[in-house]
């Protein structure tokens, strides 16, 4: 029996075993890797806490609009799509870290069943190769454990980038409509999820698509339905938000924009060779233990013979690939926030090369390199469980919420402030545990004490929010803060101890 373009049905049958095998055991890799002590350690400061946080504000707040601190602090550093699927998963598994957690591991597995959808178009003797890549090298699996927004980010630059490349380098010449409806809907949920970093795949295909198809083709990937997916997805929130506070065109171009690209504001590895300290290890250390099977004279020899065909081929997925990899990575070394996070997305292109590279190396069959493989995840797990059970600094917030809790178990509040001695908002941000929210059940607020109306926010925290729980910067005097609060017409307050150098003080309602 034969379809209708000659194939065996007997073939197409054991290659849809095959698929269906191989999605299985990618899928039980990634769930592997992805939960395995999730949900053991505790939140660290500042971004993992700030995310919990912001999600369980919006479950109390029942406001799903405007992500924020607190009911005192709104909080549009991001937009809301991170905080959205960690409600949800708090809201569906109890509020808890393996919960909070949970969304980044699935994050994790999904975008290993993208790469073997992208392995199928590029490496198709090998397809699986680029999960493996990307699944057990060090710096993709530690990211599974971190709540931030780029793993969700390189979850839908995947879709975006899966769409493009099944349009530009498929079977069908006139660009499948599909597959650019799906390139725009990935990158309409990347920008949802982290704002203008989630176009910066676009570097790399607007001018690849320029040269190989020139204004035709870019028109095809510009189609209107594509627009308009983008617009309707990652454009609806933006739209919604700026209707109700005015003033955040202004915030997003001028502090998200700007200040991270051209100043040092926010001290993430800022000046000229910041990227050298950040990107370089990353990349280097979190490639492992893929490029160094390349340094063998024969593996060079085969990768330098791949490339000759590769530009012989003139805008091949090679070809693309180098600049879906060194574009993005050339901005990011331009602008002045760095952070080793902002690249996990370029090992998605990383992976793809490196399998490219690979692909006659790894032999499906040889039981030296599944021995090798296995001690390697063995390795990993550790390195995980490591962290979870014997790693607790100063940033834990589980940690810290323990201590808080016990040196005031003897006293009712409602909410913990934190007065901090600095007029800058951005310290509030960084140096504030809002992760202890989680773990206490109490709104976490802080206040620069420095910047103009800090005693009349206080006053206003106090008020609405009391009993409150203080905790005061080791730079700031006691009295000062007990004047202030006498001031808001509050009495009673009470120094119930010391925590972490911090004076504590127990301020009614």
């Amino acid at each position: 029996m034969f379809d209708k373009l000659g194939t065996p049905w007997r073939a197409r049958s054991d290659a849809a075993t095959v698929t269906r095998q191989s999605l299985i055991a990618i899928l039980l890799l990634g769930l592997l890797l992805g939960f395995a002590f999730q949900g053991t350690r505790g939140l660290w400061s500042p971004d993992e806490g700030r995310y919990v946080d912001g999600a369980v504000q919006m479950l109390d707040s029942g406001d799903l609009l405007a992500p924020a601190y607190s009911p005192e602090q709104p909080n549009f550093s991001k937009p809301p799509l991170t905080y959205w699927v960690i409600a949800a998963s708090l809201e569906t598994f109890g509020r808890n870290t393996a919960a909070a957690r949970a969304p980044f591991a699935l994050a994790f597995a999904a975008t290993l069943l993208l790469l073997y959808a992208m392995g199928r178009q590029l490496v198709p003797e090998r397809p699986w190769l680029p999960v493996l890549v990307y699944a057990c090298a060090p710096f993709p699996f530690l990211a599974a454990n971190i709540i931030s927004t780029d793993a969700f980010l390189c979850l839908f630059e995947a879709l975006a980038l899966l769409g493009f490349l099944r349009a530009a380098f498929g079977t069908d010449p006139a660009w499948g409509r599909r597959w650019v409806l799906l390139t725009w809907l990935g990158f309409g949920l990347a920008f949802l999820t982290k704002g203008p970093p989630g176009l910066i795949p676009l570097l790399a295909i607007v001018p690849f698509v320029l040269l190989r198809d020139g204004w035709r083709g870019l028109g095809r990937l510009f189609a209107p339905a594509g627009l308009a997916v983008f617009l309707l997805v990652g454009g609806s929130w933006y739209v919604l938000a700026m209707l109700r506070y005015p003033w955040l065109l202004h915030y997003f171009l001028h502090r998200e924009v700007y200040d991270r690209m051209f100043t040092a504001v926010q001290q993430r590895h800022p000046g000229p060779f910041g990227w050298i300290v950040v990107y370089v290890p990353t990349l280097v250390l979190g490639s492992l233990p893929w490029w160094p099977m390349l340094l063998g004279r024969k593996s060079r020899a085969a990768l330098a013979e791949d490339w000759r065909e590769a530009r012989r081929r003139r805008h091949g997925p090679e070809q693309f690939l180098l600049l879906w990899l060194l574009l993005p990575l050339l901005v990011f070394c331009l602008v002045q926030s760095r952070l080793p996070l902002y690249i996990l997305p370029l090992f998605l292109p990383l992976s793809l090369l490196l399998a490219l590279a690979l692909r006659r190396r790894v032999v499906p069959g040889s039981a030296a390199q599944k021995l090798a493989l296995g001690l390697w995840i063995v390795a990993l797990l550790a390195v995980k469980a490591s962290a979870a059970w014997l790693a607790h600094p100063a940033a834990d917030n589980r940690l810290a919420a323990q201590q808080l809790a016990a040196l005031a178990k003897n006293h009712a509040y409602r909410s913990v402030v934190f007065v901090e001695n600095t007029a800058l908002g951005y310290d509030i941000e960084e140096q504030t545990p809002w992760g202890l929210r989680l773990y206490l059940g109490k709104t976490i607020y802080g206040i620069a004490w420095r910047k103009p109306q800090a005693e009349a926010a206080l006053c206003r925290v106090l008020r609405r929010h009391g009993p409150a729980l203080l905790a005061l910067d080791s730079a700031l005097q006691p009295e000062t803060a007990e004047a202030a609060i006498a001031g808001c017409g509050l009495h009673g307050a009470i120094r119930i101890g010391a925590w972490r150098q911090r004076t504590l003080i127990l301020v009614g309602g």
